[in-house]
């Protein structure tokens, strides 16, 4: 309350609406990017105070902020490949793997269990994703080759990827790989596959949900595999997609093809 009362030179119980509404317009464009928080307690805390003194405060309402829009990055199935190939430890290819293969969160990939893998038809059971909900995700036979295999070399024992020694006698481990652990190897792999594109974890979901759409599957069949909750979060990824039907292309093509003498 403070801000507001040094900005008008007066206490905000004395302010009418329109001077309110003038410096919540004024601290919106103070800044390119407006803090959702910051605005949420300078508003509530005007209404909590008019309201103690039994002031009108209906007027006060938390305004309406546009966030910048932003497509995700995502990698082309041959830059996919190339981290697939430049990953050294077959942990990390499988990793990976599961990050693309099957659409996971980094969260999702961490608390993968023994018990939730079903060779036999080929699916994941991803359990709590986010939104609290469970689902089955296909894996690919190529995956699961390479699972069994790292479940042979590597023994784990409930979750499918082990943390770092813990440091207790025995050489106990921690419960599953962490979060900066799995950053780590995307980010290294990237890396080493030469790829100059931005890639995160997500990056490799995002790169999941394209390359299907691009596949032919539908968009609410994707929906389910993602564990969207909301088809408008789904949707977006048809803004990235080169789908045949909307195919899209550079005129230097059909001006190469029509007006280059090499081609006559």
């Amino acid at each position: 309350m403070a801000t507001i009362s040094l900005y008008f030179g007066k206490i905000p119980t004395e302010l009418d609406s329109e001077q309110v509404q003038d410096y919540l317009f004024y601290l919106q464009k103070k800044s390119k990017t407006p803090s959702q928080t910051y605005f949420k307690h300078t508003v509530y805390g005007l209404r909590s105070l008019l309201k103690s003194e039994g002031l009108d405060y209906d007027f006060l309402q938390l305004p309406n902020i546009k966030h910048e829009k932003k497509l995700p990055v995502v990698l082309s199935k041959q830059e996919v490949w190339a981290m697939l190939q430049k990953a050294k430890l077959l942990k990390h290819k499988i990793l990976i793997g599961l990050l693309y293969g099957c659409g996971l969160r980094c969260m999702e990939v961490r608390s993968v269990r023994l018990q939730d893998l079903d060779f036999d038809r080929k699916q994941l059971k991803v359990v709590q994703g986010k939104g609290k909900k469970d689902r089955y995700v296909p894996i690919s036979g190529h995956l699961v080759r390479g699972l069994k295999k790292y479940m042979e070399a590597e023994k784990p024992s409930v979750f499918l990827f082990n943390g770092q020694p813990n440091g207790r006698a025995g050489g106990d481990f921690d419960s599953r790989y962490s979060q900066r652990g799995v950053q780590w190897v995307v980010k290294e792999v990237a890396k080493a596959a030469g790829i100059q594109k931005e890639v995160h974890t997500h990056t490799l979901r995002h790169s999941y949900a394209t390359h299907l759409l691009e596949d032919g599957m539908d968009i609410i069949t994707l929906k389910n595999l993602l564990g969207h909750e909301n088809i408008e979060t789904t949707l977006e990824y048809l803004h990235i997609a080169q789908l045949e039907s909307q195919r899209i292309f550079s005129p230097l093509d059909t001006l190469f093809e029509q007006c280059s003498p090499s081609l006559k």
